[in-house]
């Protein structure tokens, strides 16, 4: 099998286990690969990302002019050729609608706290794009002040954008921000998130150390460099930095009275899928 035959069947199959996972919906979601140092090989638009065949791929060059293919590029064709100008390094791009890591977009919550060690590992901190609307010169400028420094990022009121040094490396990135967004959301509705020190963040490898040497990104431990445990004293005996205690607990409390009234439903909802298993 040629090269480009298995980048075919490589972006099918991830098109494949993003509709599995209801990352996208309908024709939502695009993938793009480089083929080549001039040619980028990615799926068509209007077309169903669970039910690809690799003969609908298209060539285009790194201008966006189509070069092979029955069928039209991606509408957010902008968006992968901006990433691949500003990241030589990067070798595939991938777009989904993951559902929580979704919301988090809508909600304009980052999933920028250090409070998972893969997570840092993997990503760094998970900052939001601006919005801008899908398939514009926007959507590509708002992208641009984020990606040289991140791997994956959400974009506001859209989705989430994640890259890699290959297809399902940039795909395995998705999994993860829509993984760690699931964590996060039980635990702010647990009502607390225990942060990871700054001497722990400094000695976890990964992109976590470029977004702090590159500047770009928000300050992931929010702790003046103590473990952050609300409602308690810091890790070592010391405790949080004045006023991060007070104000991660009025975010919870504002965050729980918006949602305390979904609790009931959501308890009721998770017993029937426990009676349902037994």
């Amino acid at each position: 099998m040629s090269i480009e035959s298995s980048l075919r069947a490589d972006i099918v199959e991830i098109g494949r286990r993003m509709y599995a996972r209801g990352y996208t919906a309908s024709n939502d979601g695009n993938i793009s690969v480089r083929l080549g140092a001039d040619r980028l090989l990615m799926t068509p638009k209007s077309v169903c990302k669970g039910f690809m065949t690799p003969d609908m791929m298209c060539i285009t060059d790194l201008d966006g002019k189509k070069l092979q293919g029955d069928r039209d590029p991606s509408s957010e064709t902008l968006m992968h050729l901006e990433v691949y100008r500003q990241r030589p390094d990067v070798q595939a791009v991938v777009h989904a609608h993951p559902p929580t890591a979704t919301g988090f977009a809508v909600a304009g919550i980052p999933l920028d706290r250090a409070v998972l060690a893969e997570v840092l590992t993997t990503l760094g901190s998970i900052p939001i794009a601006e919005y801008a609307t899908p398939s514009t010169k926007e959507l590509p400028e708002a992208v641009r002040k984020y990606i040289r420094a991140h791997d994956g990022m959400l974009l506001a009121n859209h989705g989430a954008l994640t890259v890699g040094g290959d297809l399902f490396g940039a795909y395995y990135k998705m999994e993860t921000i829509e993984h760690f967004a699931k964590i996060s959301l039980v635990a702010r509705m647990l009502g607390r998130e225990n942060l990871l020190s700054r001497e722990e963040v400094d000695a976890t490898p990964g992109p976590a150390r470029r977004v702090r040497h590159q500047g770009a990104g928000a300050d992931l431990c929010g702790d003046g460099g103590r473990r952050v445990v609300p409602g308690r004293p810091g890790a070592r005996g010391r405790r949080p930095a004045a006023g991060a205690g007070a104000r991660q607990a009025g975010s919870r409390d504002r965050w729980r009275g918006r949602n305390s009234a979904n609790i009931p439903e959501l308890s009721a909802l998770i017993e029937d899928a426990i009676r349902s298993l037994r």
